[in-house]
């Protein structure tokens, strides 16, 4: 069985971590928006749905049951993958975190917030071109190097593998709609079209080499196994990354018509 000295989930208190850290954050979340309303500022109910969605499917992406099926199971680490590095990253960016707690924080915590998100690295970060190469860049390190094996083989460094996954599909997710939580860039339409099309292409021909050559290697998956973890990246990607389409198309449709046509459509 792959990876025998595994990440023992059952037994260890640690995996529970992660669902505490995101029960916190979405009980945070909904008294925040709760307070927005009690002030008269009100707070959209689809947003607190979509952060609760994105909560639901985080947890259930790292709950230990599901751990033990993805350090097992390539499929199951793929679906894994799909929710935390791609779905539930959706869903907490169309929630618009940032804009609640920027309205909640009290000012001097708001101005140290907007001192961050003005800051040069996270102006790096968050670029449409390097969002894109932290993502499917992350993502072809992982599957078609020895990277992969080695995360089976340690709890620290899978650990690490899902943060990454989470941090910059929500990068990612952000840098593609400049929204609805205010973007560091202003980046027009045409490029980030662009560069969402990219990501489509490089996460298909990723998924296909996948299946044709056979990686991630040296994890004792069988042939089965890996080709339809492939197809489940090649297909789960393409839903995923059409949502997100979906999702700029209708924010972009959404502004008024002389907001609209004020922004640049190219870069």
């Amino acid at each position: 069985m792959p990876g025998s000295h595994g990440l023992g989930v059952d037994a260890s208190s640690l995996a529970l971590l992660p669902l505490v850290a995101i029960a916190a954050l979405t009980l945070a979340y909904l008294v925040s928006a709760r307070h927005q309303r009690h002030v008269g500022s009100g707070w959209s109910g689809w947003r607190c749905a979509f952060f609760v969605g994105g909560s639901l499917l985080l947890a259930a992406a790292l709950a230990p049951p599901t751990l033990t099926w993805a350090h097992h199971d390539l499929r199951g680490h793929m679906a894994q993958h799909l929710a935390i590095g791609m779905l539930a990253p959706l869903a907490w960016v169309l929630a618009a975190p940032v804009t609640l707690a920027l309205k909640t924080l009290p000012t001097g915590a708001a101005r140290h917030l907007v001192a961050v998100l003005q800051s040069p690295p996270l102006r790096a970060v968050s670029h449409p071109i390097t969002a894109l190469l932290l993502n499917v860049g992350g993502m072809y390190l992982l599957y078609l190097t020895p990277l992969f094996a080695a995360t089976q083989q340690g709890s620290t460094l899978h650990a690490w593998m899902h943060l990454h996954f989470l941090l910059a599909g929500y990068l990612f997710c952000w840098a593609i709609l400049a929204g609805p939580d205010s973007a560091p860039h202003g980046h027009g339409l045409r490029l980030r079209l662009g560069v969402l099309f990219v990501s489509m292409a490089a996460h298909a021909i990723l998924g296909k080499l996948m299946y044709g050559y056979l990686w991630p290697r040296g994890t004792g998956h069988d042939v089965e196994e890996i080709q339809a973890a492939a197809m489940l990246m090649y297909y789960g990607g393409d839903l995923a990354e059409a949502l997100l389409a979906i999702a700029l198309m209708v924010m972009w449709w959404r502004l008024p018509r002389q907001r609209r046509e004020a922004l640049p459509l190219l870069p």
